[in-house]
């Protein structure tokens, strides 16, 4: 017989997060005894075509990024659709959920309001179940939890350095424990900061805690990373991950590195990525080129 948990209650509020700004956290509660809470991220450079996190834009209140809407169209209206149907079905109720909004961007209750509940009742089905999250929704095959990708170093958005791409981050490999894995991240954090301070450079940090350095290209930071993962005594034993966020780059066609001067067309930013895959163990890029910039993929084709 298949099992049914009940979800018996959800409940949203406001918080702070990491950049202390307003977000919002969801709570669920099932019948069983189960809790799931989510805390519910947000982004300091965004793409218009994201789905809609809803603020109030009340200008008395955080400068209008306060969330109490959103609050409110957990509190008042998903909650009254949800409680009582089954946690364990994720698929239904997400799609439910994006059936009350009604919008193409979820604008109308809010991405924001719409992916806590979504996170939270997952966490609560597997807390009902005994099991970690990542088994839960990872099934019988589900016996890995993720990389830690870790930003040690920002730019772009993040920082008010002359670093242009917005996040660096170290991702380790060839290690089973993810506790090792993120022990080998804190240690090159760590040396990493140690170098910048022994060479007069800024060990403040951005956004998203990374070091925000003024260095002399967005390439001398790859370089620290590299020499912050050797002296650690893990060389080769990393991969460095980026993410552009090259849409804020992007004005008339090209790319403008704003905070150094560079000027790059699509296929010079392409060339330029090439450059640095070859010389550096780059895993990933993240928003390699503009989100509207669809000029080279046409001609890919």
């Amino acid at each position: 017989m298949k099992r049914y948990i009940e979800i018996e209650n959800i409940y949203a509020r406001e918080i702070l997060d990491s950049r202390g700004n307003p977000t919002i956290e969801v709570e669920v509660r099932t019948i069983d005894g189960g809790l799931g809470k989510a805390i519910v991220p947000s982004g300091a450079s965004t793409g218009k075509n994201e789905a809609c996190e809803l603020r109030d834009n009340d200008k008395k209140r955080y400068n209008g990024k306060g969330v109490l809407l959103a609050v409110k169209n957990v509190n008042d209206i998903i909650s009254k659709k949800i409680i009582g149907m089954d946690a364990l079905e994720q698929a239904t109720i997400d799609n439910y959920m994006n059936y009350l909004d009604g919008t193409h961007n979820k604008s109308s209750l809010g991405a924001n309001a719409i992916l806590g509940v979504s996170m939270a009742i997952a966490k609560a089905a597997a807390n009902t179940l005994e099991l970690p999250l990542y088994m839960y929704l990872g099934g019988v095959s589900g016996t890995t939890i993720p990389y830690p990708m870790m930003n040690i170093l920002n730019g772009g958005k993040h920082s008010d350095n002359n670093v242009n791409i917005q996040e660096f981050m170290i991702v380790p490999k060839e290690v089973e424990l993810f506790s090792e894995r993120l022990r080998m991240c804190v240690e090159v954090y760590n040396e990493l900061k140690k170098i910048l301070k022994s060479e007069n450079l800024s060990t403040g940090v951005g956004d998203e805690g990374g070091f925000s350095p003024n260095l002399r290209s967005d390439i001398e930071a790859i370089e620290y990373i590299m020499k912050a993962i050797e002296q650690a005594g893990y060389a080769g034993k990393f991969n460095i991950s980026l993410d552009i966020a090259a849409s804020e780059m992007y004005k008339n066609g090209k790319y403008n590195f704003w905070k150094t001067g560079e000027t790059y067309t699509s296929e010079e930013l392409i060339d330029f990525y090439k450059d640095i895959v070859k010389k550096y163990p780059i895993l990933s890029i993240e928003d390699g080129l503009a989100e509207d910039d669809w000029k080279r993929l046409e001609k890919a084709y």
